[in-house]
């Protein structure tokens, strides 16, 4: 649509009073001005309901960080593989099979555009189902390899569509909210692997079970999203992407207007996924498959922060807490497999509730602040974890273990806070519709290739420089925050299709943070255009529902 078109469609579109013809209002230029049901009333339960459901896909990563976590040191484990807890060529490897089957699955995210989110979500938690199955009847090491690389190839596709669709189905004031409260699941599947893991090995220890039970409780959560999976709406968004604009109405009808078909919010909404997917479609699968359009234009400015976050979200120190906490109590004295293991799942539990709380929080604060106090205090608590450590191995003393237990705590409180709620929904936020499942390819792959790093070396990088390893992630967060301060764009307060306006600026960092100084005429022409374009198409849509209601008169 060019700029002249639009401004045609606009004039066409007003309807002058009369005494046959009827005067369409403007639909409403800013969210704002749009009365919308509060989160936690009665018209948003369908909408809460079906999100909550995707929300179980989160603790499949989170139940395989933790129980591997919990069970990589248990005798019985070992003893059944012939493993060596310290080994990067033994534990090191099953650790990071896991990230080699996320990086392939990676690569088959485009489905998620050709068959749509709800589809796929629903086909990864079965392939999950059947992975966490082959691990827990595992005889061999090669077995229970090909488990976990079906387990993360399956995740990878499900927890790739899963963000996806909450942050496309959620109300558009509610979205930081719900969407925000994704990934946070993440801790919840950590807490039951953990607490699976310590009964398992209390009451079972010198047998096999005390590993194959928390390994086969796995396909719980994929389980219940596989079986309830079919009775919850698609993507709106996905929707208008493959041309089908009734359904996609209908969904935010039912979901977010409590069955209100002349609610203003229906027009808004549409008016911006219509103008967001002008010119392309998500029904091209093969067209899917071509990373190009990422990288062109202002895409490659969106792309490049979807690949930030997605290394910084997994290579900021707390994938040593997450996967070898163990390792790390045990180099300050605290020996107990069972100790180690109810530590590990008290860590979960902390940091859950730090996460819940940013989830709530980051849209009042913004995804920028909050992601920088994250990085500064998280780099303070490994500084105290390092040197809490040194003074530990110089004098090994109760006092020193405790503060190092503490700062090892405080970290994962600071990095939940921001990373968990915030990492996963910021790449989806400054992706476009068109490309948002492409960018989610990228986002997977960086998180694999950095996980894959951090799981490989930790082991070997731990027994050799001990304390040092924290020190490192000290100036990394440090940078992270500098990184954060000068390019990331706030997305806080706008619909996804307004960060649309947001990356065609100049600077769209500045812009994003309401400073305007670099931005010229061209510029704020461009903007105008698009905002005229949205408001155009609110127009059809109203002119089209007055004729209707004309129509039914007749």
């Amino acid at each position: 649509m060019s700029y002249e078109s639009s401004e045609s469609v606009r004039e066409d579109s007003n309807i002058k009073n009369g005494s046959d013809n009827h005067l369409i209002d403007v639909p409403p230029a800013s969210l704002e001005d749009i009365e919308t049901y509060p989160i936690l009333s009665r018209p948003m339960i369908p909408l809460l309901a079906s999100c909550f459901l995707i929300y179980l896909v989160a603790t499949t990563t989170g139940f395989d960080g933790s129980l591997m976590s919990s069970i990589y040191t248990q005798e019985d484990y070992l003893r059944e593989f012939n493993l060596d807890a310290d080994s990067s060529t033994s534990t090191g490897i099953i650790f990071s099979i896991y990230n080699i089957g996320q990086i392939v699955g990676a690569l088959f995210c485009p489905f998620i555009d050709w068959k749509g989110r709800k589809n796929v979500i629903i086909f990864g938690c079965l392939g999950v189902v059947v992975g966490a199955v082959i691990t827990a009847v595992s005889k061999n090491i090669g077995t229970l390899l090909a488990g976990r690389f079906i387990l993360s190839f399956f995740t990878t596709l499900a927890n790739t569509a899963a963000p996806l669709y909450v942050t496309e189905i959620a109300a558009p004031k509610a979205r930081a909210r719900i969407a925000g409260c994704y990934n946070t699941l993440w801790y919840c599947g950590a807490i039951i692997a953990a607490f699976t893991a310590y009964g398992a090995n209390l009451h079972h220890s010198g047998s096999s079970l005390s590993f194959r039970l928390p390994l086969g409780i796995q396909a719980v959560c994929p389980g219940i999203v596989f079986i309830f999976g079919w009775f919850i709406p698609e993507s709106p968004r996905w929707l208008v992407g493959v041309g089908r604009l009734d359904e996609a109405r209908q969904v935010i009808v039912n979901y977010h207007c409590n069955g209100n078909m002349d609610h203003p919010l229906v027009d808004f909404e549409m008016a911006g996924m219509e103008a967001s997917f002008e010119g392309k479609s998500l029904q091209n699968s093969f067209r899917l498959l071509d990373p190009r359009p990422l990288f062109k234009n202002r895409n490659s400015y969106r792309s490049c922060l979807v690949i930030i976050i997605a290394f910084f979200g997994q290579f900021s120190g707390n994938n040593c807490a997450s996967y070898y906490l163990p390792t790390m109590l045990t180099k300050i004295g605290m020996t107990s497999v069972t100790t180690n293991v109810l530590m590990n799942a008290v860590y979960s539990i902390v940091a859950w509730m730090a996460s819940i709380v940013g989830a709530f929080a980051h849209e009042r604060i913004g995804r920028r602040k909050m992601l920088m106090f994250s990085t500064i205090t998280a780099a303070l608590a490994l500084t105290g974890l390092a040197i809490s450590t040194a003074r530990y191995n110089a004098i090994p003393t109760k006092a020193a273990s405790q503060s190092a237990l503490a700062f090892i705590y405080l970290f994962g409180i600071f990095f939940s806070f921001a990373f968990t709620p915030v990492q996963v929904i910021y790449a989806c936020e400054v992706a476009s519709n068109p490309m948002r499942s492409r960018s989610m390819i990228i986002f997977n792959i960086t998180a694999g290739i950095a996980q894959f790093i951090n799981q490989f070396a930790t082991p070997t990088a731990m027994k050799n420089i001990s304390y040092w390893f924290y020190v490192f992630y000290v100036f990394w967060d440090l940078f992270e925050c500098v990184v954060i301060y000068f390019f990331f764009v706030e997305t806080k307060s706008r619909t996804l299709e307004e960060m649309d306006e947001i990356f065609l600026a100049k600077n769209p960092r500045k812009v994003s943070v309401g400073n305007y100084e670099d931005e010229n005429d061209d510029s704020k022409k461009f903007l105008q255009y698009r905002n005229n374009a949205v408001t155009s198409i609110s127009h059809i849509f109203s002119k089209s529902k007055v004729e209707e209601k004309v129509s039914e008169a007749v």
